[in-house]
Parts: structure tokens; C-alpha cells; sequence
């Protein structure tokens, strides 16, 4: 038995009890800490890391839809190729931020380092290209050409590339049919940016950060139809990254095709005519500067007269969409937006704006018989039109007497609507115009479609100019002060010229409205708002919005959106004024008329040809070519700055293509094995049962001469005359050229 008294265990074990409570309480309290620590303190930040340690996301791109023409040839599609890329965010984990992993790499791919760098560094207003412009967290192309045998070093080697991937991928490829690279057209894509994102993230088609957009042309207006919806996979994981299980399966959806109304065989007869004429001009000298033309730049039109689709539109210079795919090089870049390539990013087709010369005298001889002068009424065509003491001489100096409006259409006579232009400004008031004035000619050129957008189914079309009295006084407004100040300078002539327009620039003068009649001064029209012009002259009166897609068609075929034309209007005139201009313009290619030397042997019983050259002076350049003509089917107008005459530089190549349409040889003979396209074609191409469509081949274009050339001498040959200044306010009128 035990001698400790009980009142000592007692107190030990009561002191073991305190101990041990303590010890708990200890325990609780700091369990108590840590849970506040981990919930309360940091409970947002750990919540997030779970959630994103609990499910990865992998992104399966949707694969584009294809471009079609009207028969089913793809102009743009998708193509298998290796891709490298690298993550951006992996590298930047790197001590040295990646540098030596690019350096690898670059020699992997035999590409210089410093290149490599560029393609994967951020786009900013001070980084010039090459740099990336989509989100940084998505994998950036380094390229998309690589061999696999480049591939396979990659990932035989993984250890040596942290954060590079080379995986097969589907590209965009435009294919250029017969060599018809419809770049323009086309447009070209680039990586979605993060306020791309941020911006359509509550739309109803919301970016993911791997999608590529629509830049420009075709590919911009149908990029909601032709990007489709990228899959997602979602991925149970745990907290090593190890996957648990697949969560949730969303399935890319493929874009939908486009099918247009372009004829790629079409596209590629007017690109190759459109190029080949430039350079022909360049081998010619004008005659009144006694240089070589330049020929700069151009465009062409082929649109169908009867609904307003384009089967061909062509712009120069161009370029080749597919530098774009996989991500543009520096010197690329430089290249397409620099002044010495002269901007072939450009669709001069509906963004080229120059004075249109004699093919806006349809527009002032409907002007003129709405202010109430009769179609087949006299009308001089003196040589020259004295306005005080200056002169407007008529093409040449010729004169031919009494003619009507058509016969004034058929010789180009500018006298006939110098005259009218300045009567109808007089009859408005003059430099005080009435309060109901008419101003026919300004407002019949508005009725006609021009100084603003046809419509087309194109981003960033351009409206043009219609210098009327609105416009004068709103340009003076913009430029009065600088005007002012440049005025009180001295006696130059310019400064002349500018203390003039200080203090009358919003005055419509005389001479403002006598160049403005046969489309010169201030006027800017683009070669698709006079092929609109003139289609509706050869349909009857309908002006329709262009359009270049032709139908929706889904992934599968199941669907088919047609894209139907709309029309916006009819023009000013009834139908006998319009029969008048048909008439007038078909006197044009006959005997005696303007462009009579460029349709030699055409079949006009067969098939009516009907055209309007024109020549127009842009101040501070050689004059722009303008041919605009059209028949029941088609209507084709050509421009070439800096070209010469209209039927001298670019009536040959819009004969090639109507020889290539109709399948007409030298004599006129047509064989229609050989027509490209006689009729427009209505029937939209045949959808297999597995959603594609096929697709006919295309034989190579192979141009053949259709007339002789330097036979006959150019009727619209310039003769040098003192320069005038066209298009300056204030300036003297333009003499002796033709326009």
C-alpha cells in the first residue's frame, strides 16, 4: 500500500488534466487559425486554385468553311500542315524568359534566331511587325511549315523545349484557281485579340482565344457563318495534374461555306487581262508630259447586269493572301503596307476613287433631260466654250455641229455638256442660287448611286464625291482657316489660289459646274459605283447592292441560306430616256464612235455591245482610264491610273474578257465550247450526300490575241494643251484634254 497521502495523487492528476487541457485547447486553437487562415484570409485564392486544379479545359479549333466560287471551286479552304508553336506563359517561367529555348528552336526549324523572337513577342502601338497580336495566352505559330522530320526533333526532345508544341493542324489555304489569286476579295485572317474577346464576350457568339478572324474582305463580312464553333473537353484532374476523368465533351462544330457568285475561270482571265494591260501601258508615252505612262494601279468589274453579283473583281497591285497564314513576316508586312508597293491591300475595285471622266456623261445627259432639254434635241458641239476669258477646248478642237445627246455620247463631245452644265448652274441662281433650285445634274448623279456606298457585301467600300453646293460649303468650312493663312503669305500662284478659296471656297463658281459635267473637278467615283450605274442602264433601270456571296451552305449540306439580291432603287429617268442611253452608248463601238477601233468584228446582231470611254485628269498625275461597257448579261468596267486613254489602255483588256466570256474569236466567231460563261449562272453548286461539293477542274487561261495591234490610231490620242488644274476650288477650268 501506497504511503502518499490521496490528497497528493489527487492534486497530480488533476495538474496532468490541466496540462493535457491546455495541449487541446493549444491544438484547437491553432486548427482554429489555420481553418481562418485558409477560408476566411486566403479562402478566395485557394478556392479559385482548386477549381483550377479540379478541371482543365483542352480547345479543339473548329475548322473554317470554305470559300467557294459559283460552281463549287474553293478560292479559300483548309489545308493539313505541321504547326510549331510556342506558349508564351511557359516561357516567361524561364530565368531567361525563354531565349535559349527560341534559340533551339530556331535552329530546329533553320530560322534565324532573332526571327523566332519576333514571332512570339506582343503587339504594341511601338512594336513594329512581325509580333502576335492575339491573346498571349494562347499558343502563338512560330510556323506552319515545319517537316517531320523538324516535328519529330521537337518531341523526341521534349526536355530541351519546355512549352513548344508541334502538332498537325488545319491551315487556311487559298488555293488561286487557274492562278486567280481574288486576294482582295478574299481578305486574310489573324489571331483574335483580347478586346475581341472581352468585347463579344456576352454575344451570341463569344471568341475563344485560339480563333482566328476575318480581317478583311469576304472573310471578315461571313465571319460569323465561315469560323464556326471550336469543341471544348473538360477534364477532372487532381491536384498533380493527373486526369480523374472526362467532365463534360462540347464537340466543334464546323464553319459553314460560302459559295459566291465569283467564276474563278472569270477571276482569272480578268486579273491576268487587268496586270497585262498596265504593263503594255508602261511601254508608252504620253504625250503630253513626254513620259512613260506609269499605270500604278487598277481595277475591273464584272458584274451581272440583271441582279447586281460580281462574277469577277480585280484589283492592282496585289498580293498573295497566304503570306498572311501562319503569321506575316516583317519584311512581308512592310511590303503590303508600304507607299513604294503602292497599298495592294486595297480593293481599288470599290476603294479606288479618281474623277470619272466622259462615263459620267450618262449621269449628265439624264441630268439634262430631267432640267427639261430634249434627248434628240440640237445641240452645238462647237470646238471650244469660252467662259470670260477662259476656253474649254473639245477634244482635239474638233467640232461637229449640231448633234443630239446620243451622238454627243457616241463622239464624246465636251462642248455639247459644257454648255448644259453651265446653263442648268445659271438657271439655279449661279453663285446665289435659288431657294428652289434644282441642281439636276448634282442630284441625278445621287439618284444615279454615286457619292455614297452601293452596299456590297465588301468592308470598307468608300462613297466617292459629289462636289455639290452642300459639299463646297462644308469642304470650305474644313479648310477656311488654313486657306486663310496660306493666302496671306505672298503672290504665288497657289497662295493665290488659296486667299481665293478663303473667301469664296463655298461658292459653286461656273467653272465648278462646267468641269462637273463631263465628270471632272471635284468628282470621285469608284469603278464598282459606275458599273452599278451602268448595269441598271442595261437592265432598265433597277440599281441593285452588289453582292459576292451567293449562299450560306451548312457542314453538312442540310441547310442552304441564299443570299438573294436586293434592289436599292431605280434610276431618275423613265424608260424611254433610258432606251436613249442605250442607244447612244451602242453608237459608241459602231463606226465613228469612241471605242468603235477596240470591237472590230464584234457580233452586235448577236449579242449588243454597248460602251462609254472615258480619259480623266487627277491634278498632279497622268490621266486615268475609264472603260465602261456592258451587254444583256454582263456589265465590265476598267479603270488604270495613270494609264491614258479609256479605250486606248483599257478597252483591249475588257475585250479579252468578254472574248473569254462569250468564247468569241479575232472575227467574232463564237464557239460556245470555248465561252467561260455565256449566260450567268443561276443553279447554285451540287451538295454531295456526305455535306461536300464537287468541284470542277480548271484549265490554265491561255490569252489569244483578238485584233490586231497598231493598226488603227487611237481616236482618244491626247494632244498637249495648256494644263489646267482640275479638281483644285478656285483653280482655272480644265482645257483642251479629253476627259
Amino acid at each position: 500500500m501506497s504511503n502518499i497521502p490521496e490528497t497528493g495523487r489527487t492534486q497530480r492528476v488533476q495538474i496532468r488534466l490541466i496540462v493535457i487541457q491546455v495541449l487541446v485547447f493549444s491544438l484547437l486553437l491553432t486548427l482554429g487559425g489555420r481553418l481562418w487562415y485558409l477560408q476566411i484570409r486566403n479562402g478566395d485564392e485557394y478556392t479559385a486554385e482548386a477549381a483550377g486544379n479540379g478541371v482543365q479545359q483542352v480547345v479543339q479549333p473548329a475548322v473554317r468553311g470554305s470559300i467557294l466560287d459559283a460552281r463549287g471551286v474553293p478560292l479559300a479552304d483548309n489545308e493539313t500542315r505541321l504547326v510549331v508553336s510556342a506558349s508564351r506563359t511557359e516561357l516567361l517561367k524561364m530565368k531567361d524568359d525563354g531565349v535559349g529555348v527560341l534559340t533551339r528552336l530556331a535552329d530546329v526549324l533553320d530560322m534565324k534566331a532573332q526571327d523566332v523572337r519576333d514571332k512570339v513577342r506582343l503587339c504594341d502601338s511601338k512594336t513594329p511587325q512581325p509580333c502576335w497580336n492575339g491573346s498571349p495566352y494562347q499558343p502563338i505559330p512560330v510556323t506552319d511549315e515545319a517537316t517531320t522530320q523538324q516535328a519529330l526533333q521537337i518531341r523526341e526532345r521534349a526536355e530541351d523545349f519546355p512549352g513548344i508544341t508541334a502538332e498537325p493542324t488545319a491551315v487556311r489555304r487559298y488555293a488561286a484557281p487557274g492562278k486567280a489569286k481574288t486576294a482582295q476579295v478574299l481578305g486574310y485572317l489573324s489571331p483574335v485579340t483580347d478586346e475581341e474577346i472581352q468585347k463579344a464576350q456576352d454575344g451570341p457568339s463569344p471568341y475563344l482565344r485560339s480563333d482566328q478572324v476575318g480581317r478583311s474582305g469576304l472573310e471578315r463580312t461571313y465571319d460569323k457563318e465561315l469560323r464556326g464553333k471550336a469543341g471544348v473537353t473538360r477534364y477532372e484532374v487532381d491536384n498533380l495534374g493527373r486526369v480523374m476523368g472526362e467532365a463534360e465533351n462540347d464537340p466543334a462544330v464546323p464553319g459553314s461555306n460560302l459559295v459566291t457568285s465569283l467564276d474563278a475561270r472569270v477571276q482569272a482571265v480578268a486579273e491576268y487581262e487587268l496586270a497585262a494591260a498596265m504593263k503594255k501601258v508602261r511601254g508608252e508615252t504620253d504625250k503630253i508630259t513626254g513620259r512613260p505612262y506609269e499605270a500604278d494601279s487598277g481595277a475591273v468589274v464584272v458584274m451581272e447586269s440583271r441582279t447586281g453579283r460580281i462574277v469577277s473583281m480585280a484589283s492592282q497591285p496585289d498580293y498573295d493572301p497566304n503570306d498572311w497564314v501562319g503569321g506575316i513576316s516583317g519584311k512581308q508586312y512592310a511590303k503590303l503596307t508600304s507607299k513604294k508597293s503602292n497599298y495592294p491591300l486595297l480593293n481599288r475595285g470599290i476603294q479606288g476613287q479618281a474623277p470619272a471622266g466622259s462615263i459620267f456623261k450618262v449621269v449628265s445627259a439624264s441630268a439634262a433631260v430631267r432640267g427639261g432639254h430634249p434627248f434628240d434635241g440640237r445641240y452645238n458641239c462647237s470646238s471650244s466654250y469660252s467662259l470670260g476669258s477662259q476656253t474649254f477646248a473639245n477634244f482635239e478642237s474638233q467640232g461637229h455641229g449640231p448633234i443630239t445627246l446620243g451622238d454627243a455620247l457616241k463622239y464624246s463631245c465636251n462642248t455639247v455638256f459644257y454648255r448644259l452644265g453651265h446653263e442648268e448652274w445659271a438657271k439655279d441662281g449661279g453663285i446665289k442660287p435659288k431657294k428652289d433650285a434644282k441642281n439636276w445634274f448634282y442630284t441625278t448623279a445621287r439618284d444615279f448611286g454615286l457619292g455614297d456606298e452601293t452596299g456590297i457585301d465588301l468592308p470598307n467600300e468608300v462613297k466617292g464625291r459629289i462636289p455639290d453646293r452642300q459639299w463646297k460649303q462644308d469642304f470650305w468650312k474644313a479648310n477656311k482657316d488654313a486657306w486663310c493663312k496660306e493666302g496671306k503669305k505672298g503672290g504665288t500662284y497657289v497662295q493665290q489660289i488659296a486667299y481665293e478659296s478663303c473667301l469664296e471656297g463655298n461658292q459653286l463658281k461656273a467653272y465648278d459646274s462646267i468641269n462637273y459635267a463631263i465628270g471632272q473637278g471635284d468628282v470621285l467615283v469608284t469603278p464598282i459605283q459606275m458599273a452599278t450605274a451602268y448595269a441598271a442602264i442595261s437592265n432598265g433601270g433597277t440599281l441593285y447592292a452588289p453582292t459576292v456571296g451567293k449562299a450560306v451552305i451548312s457542314p453538312d449540306g442540310k441547310s442552304v441560306q441564299e443570299i438573294k439580291p436586293k434592289s436599292t432603287g431605280k434610276l431618275p429617268v423613265n424608260a424611254q430616256t433610258i432606251k436613249d442611253l442605250d442607244k447612244g452608248l451602242r453608237s459608241v463601238v459602231e463606226p465613228g464612235g469612241t471605242a468603235a477601233w477596240r470591237f472590230g468584228g464584234w457580233p452586235q446582231d448577236k449579242i449588243p455591245m454597248r460602251a462609254k470611254t472615258g480619259t480623266a485628269q487627277v491634278y498632279g498625275k497622268q490621266t486615268t482610264s475609264w472603260f465602261a461597257t456592258y451587254t444583256d448579261d454582263y456589265t465590265i468596267v476598267m479603270t488604270i491610273s495613270q494609264g491614258g486613254t479609256g479605250s486606248g489602255a483599257s478597252g483591249p483588256a475588257v475585250r479579252k474578257i468578254y472574248d473569254a466570256l462569250y468564247g468569241l474569236d479575232a472575227e467574232g466567231n463564237q464557239d460556245v465550247k470555248k465561252a467561260l460563261l455565256p449566260k450567268p449562272q443561276k443553279a447554285l453548286p451540287k451538295v454531295q450526300p456526305d455535306g461536300s461539293i464537287h468541284a470542277p477542274k480548271i484549265k490554265p487561261y491561255n490569252p489569244v490575241p483578238t485584233q490586231p495591234e497598231g493598226q488603227e490610231a487611237d481616236p482618244e490620242n491626247l494632244v498637249p494643251q495648256p494644263p489646267g488644274q482640275p479638281g483644285l476650288t478656285g483653280s482655272p477650268a480644265m482645257t483642251g484634254r479629253r476627259p
